[in-house]
């Protein structure tokens, strides 16, 4: 593991870069950096200018994210991020067992416990839809395996453990405080509530405040768990705490960070080479003073500083055929600037890909080339050829190359190449293939198809290890990434409205116009007035073709079904029955037709909660929802019986007739039945607000017990919002409801 984790894989990452006031030309400090990303159609940035009474901000905004969160300026105070390289992440390999009631996983107190599983349904574009399981265990959601195993057969499960699923906090907090703030003490402040990713953040404002600090929450936990996945199963991989994110200052006036080890070392365990913030570093020093106008100079600076261990095993061979010598005496004296119209460049990439490709085909490492049965998304990073292309640097000056001999694969790929050189400069040999949401991705490329498989627009720059410009790659190519994204610097003493201030430099290559997909109205046609009937027959009943749960004829008031509720097509009943003023302890008053389906769509994904149309005679009477306790906020405010079940009801408003003496106690008398016998339950809880007297008295009626009056907390659902509730309390056992 450690000759491919250990600061050694050249992926792509975030530079950046904070000049204080005293290396400036103009006295106040400059913020620069580069956010790496990959080449997207469309990219996840977007420059924008944000103005209003209560701000007024610069910034690259991440589209359906609000806010600027990463990169921005109001003025008076600037920041930019990197990414931290924390580890802040845990698999854990879970035992998973099917009973009658659903999914258990075991956990390390050695007992089994109750998984929470649901089914999705994923409509996919032009194919049939696709069902997916979806468990979550005590540890988080299971990402590949389950139950069963994997797909080929493995026994085995990997659930994902991360902070914002444990905390059920997005760190959405810190968004508004950052458009609000003025100062560097107003960023530090805000980037407390921030919780992933885990960024170096690196601030300025016009008052020479600075600050360098990491933000984002890390969990406390087992060094194991950093390195592998885990065992649920076993005690000691718990999480304990968080970790308090570090800080740092500046050096010589200038701080570098390029995901290199650094202010979050402590948090991390692997980080990007040094040799981005080492070229960043000395290029900042061949200068007294700096403005934002320099900045450029830096952004775009192609010298490829991890070429070195490469090019050192190059100037130790010999015996070498005419060709290859040739060649070796070329990339010797060859710059190591990757520059789009050097020839040189596209011959160093072809070398490195071959010593890349020889080294995956060695015997000591080609097993790993197997692809793993975790699935086919995972794949791409688990793929033996780019982890050796990312890594190589580092597999070439490790201490145990495993019987590997590196200098005779150098050796080899010379020769290669000096058979067959590469046509153009590296501008030719790299073409842009761009990825995206909209776009199918081009097929995998063989490893042993030439290492130029990917490419930027120009001025192409670094393959390899990146060079300072900002560096995207493909996850599964076999050894040169190209660059791409955005760059930034700005200077935080000019207003973020000045065309010249800050200094901010974009690159879009791929989001052209004319490769953007564009959506359209469908036409529906004209419609034609239908012809009527003097004397039409009545309609059927749109209920009597859905089946029922339960169905049963009570006495003087007609037969009662119990429909499954449809979330799409009982939306419009179900509102106009919340919306009513006597409906306000249901708390979905205000909501529309389309928020009330939101709500019970999501509910017809849990296993734990279930919402059903009580129909009498083919009219809908009653809205009636069950759900586990133990899954819900009420299970924090009294102990949870085995056989417990949580049960809400809504009845329709009266007809115009109005409501017949008997008619509630038989409606419910039916429901009853249907939850403890039918569904074999012991007991049935209730929770109606405290200052819903009538429905009180109702349950009391019917033989519930009255329990403690409680605070149910407040919870935040992904369609609803459930305020904070004070409840009373209610249970009624099957024997007293059912006597033998």
């Amino acid at each position: 593991m450690a000759l491919f984790a250990t600061d050694g894989p050249g992926t792509a990452g975030s530079n950046g870069w904070l000049v204080s006031g005293e290396r400036t030309v103009t006295g106040h400090a400059i913020v620069a950096g580069d956010p790496h990303r990959f080449i997207e159609e469309p990219g996840v940035y977007q420059q924008i200018h944000l103005s209003c009474p209560e701000f007024d901000v610069v910034g690259l905004a991440v589209p359906g994210v609000p806010g600027i969160a990463h990169f921005g300026h109001t003025g008076t105070v600037a920041w930019a991020i990197t990414n931290a390289m924390a580890d802040y992440q845990d698999l854990y390999r879970e035992r998973l067992r099917r009973t009658g009631a659903g999914v258990e996983a075991l956990g390390p107190d050695g007992t089994w416990h109750r998984a929470a599983r649901h089914t999705e349904t994923i409509h996919v574009a032009g194919e049939d839809s696709v069902e997916v399981e979806v468990i979550e265990t005590d540890r988080g959601p299971v990402i590949a395996g389950g139950p069963e195993g994997l797909d080929d057969g493995t026994p085995a499960a990997l659930s994902l453990r991360y902070p914002p699923r444990v905390t059920a906090d997005l760190g959405f907090g810190a968004l508004l405080p950052l458009l609000r703030a003025r100062r560097v003490a107003d960023v530090d402040r805000a980037l407390d509530a921030w919780a992933e990713p885990v960024n170096v953040v690196q601030a300025a404002d016009t008052e020479g405040g600075l600050l360098h600090r990491v933000a984002g929450r890390v969990p406390v936990r087992a060094t194991a768990n950093r390195l592998r996945p885990v065992p649920a199963w076993e005690p000691g991989h718990e999480w304990t705490g968080w970790h308090t994110p570090p800080r740092a200052g500046l050096t010589d006036g200038v701080a570098v960070m390029a995901n290199q080890r650094g202010p979050a070392t402590p948090l991390g365990v692997e980080f990007a080479p040094p040799h981005r913030a080492d070229r960043i570093a000395a290029l900042l020093a061949g200068k007294e003073r700096w403005s934002a106008a320099d900045m450029p100079a830096l952004h775009t600076d192609t010298h490829l500083a991890s070429a070195g261990p490469l090019l050192d095993l190059v100037t130790a061979l010999d015996g070498l055929g005419p060709g290859a010598a040739a060649l070796r005496d070329r990339l010797l004296a060859w710059d190591r600037h990757m520059d789009a119209d050097s020839a040189d460049a596209a011959t160093y990439a072809a070398v490195r890909g071959a010593v890349v490709r020889r080294l995956a085909a060695h015997p000591a490492l080609a097993p790993a080339a197997v692809p793993p049965a975790y699935p086919e998304v995972l794949q791409p990073w688990l793929a033996l050829v780019p982890r050796i292309a990312y890594a190589l640097e580092h597999l070439l000056r490790a201490e145990d190359p495993y019987g590997i001999d590196r200098a005779e694969a150098v050796r080899a790929a010379l020769e290669e190449v000096a058979a067959e050189p590469p046509a153009g400069t590296w501008g030719d040999t790299h073409r842009l293939a761009p990825g995206g949401p909209c776009r199918r991705p081009p097929a995998a490329r063989s490893p042993a198809s030439p290492a130029t498989t990917t490419a930027c627009c120009a001025p192409p720059r670094c393959p390899d290890s990146p060079t300072v410009p900002p560096a995207a790659r493909p996850p599964a190519t076999s050894g040169t990434w190209p660059t791409g994204g955005a760059a930034a610097g700005w200077c935080p003493t000019a207003p973020p409205a000045s065309p010249a201030h800050p200094t901010t430099v974009t690159s879009s290559p791929c989001g052209s116009a004319a490769n953007s997909p564009r959506w359209s109205p469908t036409s529906t046609g004209s419609r034609r007035k239908p012809m009527t009937d003097p004397h039409p027959a009545p309609a059927p009943s749109p209920y009597t073709a859905r089946t029922a749960v339960h169905e049963q004829e009570l006495d003087g008031f007609g037969t009662v079904r119990v429909l499954p509720l449809d979330p799409a097509a009982d939306a419009g009943v179900i509102h106009r029955w919340v919306s009513e003023e006597r409906a306000a302890f249901w708390g979905m008053t205000g909501l529309t037709p389309g928020q009330v389906a939101d709500v019970y769509a999501h509910m017809d994904t849990l296993d734990t909660h279930h919402a059903y149309l009580v129909v009498k005679d083919g009219e809908p009477v009653a809205l009636f929802q069950t759900y586990e306790p133990e899954a819900d906020r009420v299970s924090e405010c009294y102990p949870v019986q085995p056989g417990d079940i949580g049960v809400h009801l809504l009845l329709a408003p009266a007809g115009p007739e109005g409501v017949r003496p008997g008619w509630t106690a038989a409606l419910a008398s039916a429901l009853m039945a249907y939850v403890l016998v039918g569904l074999d339950r012991q007991r049935i809880v209730v929770d109606p607000d405290v200052d819903n007297e009538k429905a009180i008295a109702r349950f009391l009626k019917q033989g519930f017990t009255a329990g403690p009056a409680v605070v149910l907390p407040e919870v935040d659902l992904p369609e609803v919002y459930l305020p904070e509730k004070k409840a009373q309390l209610a249970f009624l056992r099957r024997e007293v409801a059912f006597p033998a």
